[in-house]
């Protein structure tokens, strides 16, 4: 139910019950009055508004629902975002500093820019694929287990027996949801590592010099700056010179190192 609702959305009893028997088909049954006596539980601990056959997520129930979701199904794609703007950032800090100081003609420019871009993101959509998937699986696992633990504490067997089938299944159907969550997260990723790159270096091979450099690493400053210092900020609920300060440490070290395995400096 948590990863079924959201906030003001209402499910009616009958159909979260079909919901239910979906996904325990072939392996448990619930019964009608254990997801009634289960709705009495949230409803008391002010997680869920019931109103005849409807049910409805409370403020709290939203909240705990998209702890869950962030948990589970990895819906929110902090680190995506955090590392394709970063990633992003420094390559277009990099190629646009390299192509500056080795006075690199626009054709030449142009062709390396995009083919560095390119690598790094292609890079990210293949490494938060396979590494996302490798990571949630074994997140799962561990998860699996720790509830298994705990339901074996059930005094009935029967009733453990069938809990710890449906927790199965549900773990098998949540595999289905992450596959494409992970999916999802490394497009995210390179595509941010795109954007974000892609930008300044088009700034800097369309616009005259001076202006080339001043404004493409303008634009960099403000990726940092703006979109990923206020994103990590809010995100880890650190004051934003904090994160500022850290950020454009890592930016500036990442980019002086690749300058310097480049023999560009």
């Amino acid at each position: 139910m948590f990863l079924s609702l959201g906030k003001g959305a209402a499910l009616q009893k009958p159909l979260l019950k079909r919901r239910i028997d979906r996904i325990c088909a072939g392996y448990a049954c619930v019964e009608m009055r254990d997801v009634d006596e289960a709705l009495k539980e949230m409803t008391s601990e002010g997680l869920i508004l019931s109103h005849d056959e409807t049910v409805q997520l409370t403020e709290r129930g939203v909240k705990l629902g998209g702890e869950w979701r962030s948990l589970l199904l990895k819906k929110e794609p902090i680190l995506e975002v955090v590392a394709g703007l970063a990633d992003g950032s420094i390559t277009g800090l990099v190629v646009i500093l390299s192509a500056f100081i080795a006075h690199l003609t626009s054709t030449t420019a142009v062709f390396a820019a995009f083919l560095t871009l390119a690598a790094v993101a292609i890079t990210n959509f293949s490494s938060f694929l396979l590494g996302g998937i490798t990571e949630d699986l074994a997140d799962m696992m561990t998860l699996q287990t720790l509830m298994n633990y705990s339901l074996s504490d059930i005094q009935d067997k029967k009733e453990r027996d069938k809990s710890l089938m449906l927790v199965k299944h549900l773990f098998t159907v949540l595999h289905k949801e992450i596959s494409r969550s992970n999916l999802y997260a490394a497009t995210i990723c390179s595509t941010t590592t795109l954007l974000a790159g892609t930008v300044p270096i088009i700034a800097y091979l369309t616009l005259p010099e001076p202006l080339d450099i001043i404004l493409s690493l303008s634009v960099v400053g403000t990726i940092v700056g703006v979109f990923l210092v206020r994103y990590r900020s809010k995100r880890t609920k650190v004051h934003w010179k904090v994160t500022l300060f850290e950020t454009v440490i890592i930016i500036a070290i990442a980019a002086i190192a690749s300058l310097l395995l480049g023999g560009t400096v």
